[in-house]
């Protein structure tokens, strides 16, 4: 006998009592709907007598087009080891076509003569789409395709201001006016700056 208290696992112990036996009645009504279907016989005696005849001929030409985009993405290079795979869609039509005249020998001449015109024809097109699935790998890697493209714009900006700084050093400058005198045109020496301002 069980008495009813705050005790939860009396209560667990309870709910898997009457689990169980719905359970129970569950597999004796399942049983007892499988042991009541009773075998049905055929009606009486058949007599079916089938004799087919067929016969057919034809012709099969089997042609097949092969696309070679092998799952490939486009991929995109920023740098040195830093490329990126981004969605592509590609577009590929194609056409299979042949006219042919087949020849039959005449016995009286023993010549060729075409006996009829064929032509066959077929075309198409395939459309791919395909999307990179990891899109937060994608737009890290366009983050860092943008801090490389800021690294080379800086590298570019020193370099050039070292160049120009080395070619004044050495007493010549660019032809104001000419094509690439804009190039070093705000490289100047810090002295000029500082009498400047006084």
């Amino acid at each position: 006998m069980e008495f009813r208290n705050n005790n939860k696992s009396s209560r667990v112990s309870r709910a898997a009592r009457l689990h169980s036996k719905l359970h129970n009645k569950l597999y004796y009504y399942f049983t007892l709907c499988l042991l009541s279907i009773s075998p049905v016989l055929a009606e009486g005696d058949t007599n079916n007598n089938a004799n087919p005849v067929a016969a057919a001929t034809g012709n099969v030409t089997n042609s097949a087009v092969q696309f070679q985009n092998n799952g490939a993405s486009s991929r995109q290079n920023y740098g040195p080891n830093i490329s990126c795979n981004g969605s592509t869609m590609t577009f590929s039509p194609f056409y299979m076509g042949s006219h042919t005249n087949p020849y039959t020998a005449d016995e009286d001449t023993r010549d060729l003569y075409p006996s009829s015109y064929q032509l066959n024809e077929n075309w198409g097109f395939q459309v791919n789409f395909m999307v990179p699935l990891d899109k937060e790998g994608y737009k890290q890697c366009k983050a860092i395709a943008k801090r490389q493209e800021e690294k080379m714009q800086l590298d570019f900006e020193l370099v050039r201001a070292l160049k120009c700084a080395e070619l004044q050093r050495t007493g010549f400058t660019l032809l104001p006016g000419s094509r690439v005198y804009h190039l070093c045109s705000d490289v100047v020496p810090i002295q000029s700056l500082i009498t400047n301002k006084k």
